[in-house]
């Protein structure tokens, strides 16, 4: 391998290629789950030097990983473990940011390195949104790798990230790499020639074209999330109608570019605080305004007081940091905890989990972060539901939430903007609060499991009681969700000396024998199983397994062996 190795630092430089275990960990280490070793980690500056990494992994026949912000929650942008039957390198596009505004804004262009917090910056100049919002801690979290994962993020009208509009590489049954342009751009016919001008931004508004047959977003979406007496989940991973080239290929394919659409922003919004003792007021609440409301939430996310509270406690400084730096700076933050981390785990004398011990600390001095009105609704009420309306949707919305409440359970408040931008913040805050949790408590709590679940649309019972046998395997539960599309992400702390597995798979057979599917829109990176259809998708694109082979529990052997 030291062949390959020399050309993969002639190609991207003696700094961005990085080999042995200190200066690959951040790389190697899933930001939830999952790691393993890789003989190296390539970091390409330009579409062209990524290009060139693809092809000389090709040749070299090692496993390639294509790795963007590594937020991901299922491990699937990571090795999973040494099991592997040639040697891996992980592919870091995170400097390969860019976005190209085309069609006067209705659409973006986005390249492997860019953000969604870039794209919500470039579409709020010109009174426009992305095709998502994030809804958890992912930080920084990548637009490519959220195509690629069809993940759902918060809006409820637009549904899971998806195009049929791409430009990637695959590498074909005899190994050859292949370029494909779907982006609906011409950029020439030769793969370096079109790179460099995608990279520049060389071409113009004429040479962008408009094929009807190739949809940029999902736009039948609206209609099927207000199907609230369908016997099937709103979205999952595992659903075919998702899948197309890029959209849904979990790795399997090396992806250069994307283009989605953009959307109209709404110009007057109101946060609505709903609290209840009683699920079936949510229901209620959710029942009535997708199948009778003209106007779609915006947003509407559902936070049990498990994860209120364990968040106000454990994900304070992830709520301070968006809050006053902004979400542009957090991702150079967690790179320089990464580094840290790896720095400190060379010496033996350091204490585990230094950097989170500290930052816990740290947060602990500042006061209080959450609305007084907000954390009354914590002490009465267990089941909270912040929604989000916009334009005609606010007034719907405040005449029958002031029609349906206060009630014998439940009660409603109209927020300030302060109030809504923090209720919100402290739900984005909930998925990093188990990390916290889970490295500060390590000497009662084993690891815990995170489930990410699609409900029936017209499953009712969705408020989960456990049966007692693994309810007395765990120390607490953080729930959480999308709560008009049905979708929950759900995190067990278990006892020490539990079994993860163990656990995992048994809640698995109760939401099988449920109808719901997983995941949802994490993907399935190495927590999940493919089904068939997810499993078809990558076989198609990927016939020789070259590419983050294993994910979904599939072979990891080449040529699917």
């Amino acid at each position: 391998m030291s062949a390959l190795l020399r050309e993969l630092r002639t190609i991207v430089g003696d700094r961005h290629l990085l080999v042995g275990e200190g200066r690959t960990r951040r790389y190697r280490t899933g930001f939830r789950f999952g790691s393993g070793a890789a003989l190296a980690v390539a970091r390409p500056g330009s579409l062209v030097e990524l290009w060139r990494v693809v092809n000389a992994c090709a040749r070299g026949g090692v496993i390639i990983i294509m790795q963007a912000a590594n937020t991901g929650l299922t491990g699937g942008s990571t090795p999973d473990g040494d099991a592997y039957d040639r040697d891996v390198v992980i592919v870091s596009t995170t400097r390969l940011d860019g976005i190209h505004m085309v069609r006067d804004g209705t659409q973006a262009i986005c390249l492997p390195g860019s953000r969604l917090f870039e794209l919500e910056e470039k579409t709020a100049e010109i009174g426009r949104e992305p095709h998502s919002r994030i809804g958890s801690s992912c930080i920084g979290a990548s637009i490519v790798g959220g195509v690629c994962n069809n993940s759902g993020g918060a809006l409820i009208h637009r549904g899971p990230a998806y195009t049929q509009m791409a430009l990637y590489a695959r590498i074909a049954d005899d190994g050859a790499v292949q370029l494909v342009n779907h982006l609906g751009v011409r950029l020439g016919e030769d793969p370096e020639t079109i790179l460099a001008r995608l990279d520049a931004g060389q071409f113009t508004e004429g040479e962008v074209v408009d094929d009807p047959a190739r949809l940029g977003s999902d736009p039948r979406y609206q209609d099927h999330v207000r199907e609230v007496d369908a016997d099937t989940p709103a979205r999952f991973n595992n659903d075919p109608r998702h899948h197309f080239e890029a959209s849904g290929s979990g790795g399997h394919v090396v992806v250069f570019a994307v283009r989605l659409d953009t959307f109209p922003r709404e110009e007057r919004i109101v946060d609505f605080y709903i609290g209840t003792n009683d699920p079936g007021e949510l229901t209620a609440v959710r029942r009535h305004i997708l199948g009778a409301f003209q106007s779609l939430p915006i947003q509407g996310e559902y936070i049990h007081r498990s994860a209120f509270r364990l968040t106000a406690r454990y994900g304070k400084d992830t709520f301070l940091a968006v809050r006053h730096l902004g979400a542009r700076h957090l991702p150079r933050l967690f790179a320089l905890k990464g580094r840290f981390d790896s720095l400190v785990s060379r010496a033996p004398w350091a204490p585990k989990d230094l950097s989170d011990r500290a930052m816990q600390v740290v947060a602990g001095l500042f006061p209080q972060h959450l609305p007084a009105r907000i954390r009354d609704f914590d002490e009465r009420y267990e089941h909270h539901l912040i929604l989000k309306m916009g334009g005609a949707g606010v007034d719907e919305a405040r005449a029958f939430l002031s029609d349906a409440f206060p009630s014998a359970q439940g009660a409603f408040f109209e927020c300030t903007p302060d109030e809504g931008d923090r209720a919100f913040l402290h739900r984005f805050a909930v998925a990093g609060a188990s990390i916290r949790y889970r490295a500060l408590h390590r000497d009662e709590v084993e690891d815990f499991v995170a489930l990410d679940v699609a409900h029936r649309r017209n499953d009712e019972d969705w408020d989960e009681k456990l049966p007692a046998d693994l309810a007395d395997q765990i120390v607490g539960v953080s729930y959480c969700g999308h709560f008009f599309c049905h979708v929950f992400h759900r995190d067990y702390l278990l006892k020490k000396g539990r079994d993860p597995q163990a656990f995992e798979h048994a809640m698995l057979a109760l939401l099988d024998a449920r109808g719901a599917e997983y995941p949802a829109e994490h993907n399935v990176g190495h927590l999940y199983p493919a089904k068939p259809a997810l499993e078809r998708h990558y076989r198609a694109l990927d016939p020789t397994n070259s590419l983050n082979p294993g994910v979904g529990h599939t072979s990891r052997n080449a040529n699917w062996a």
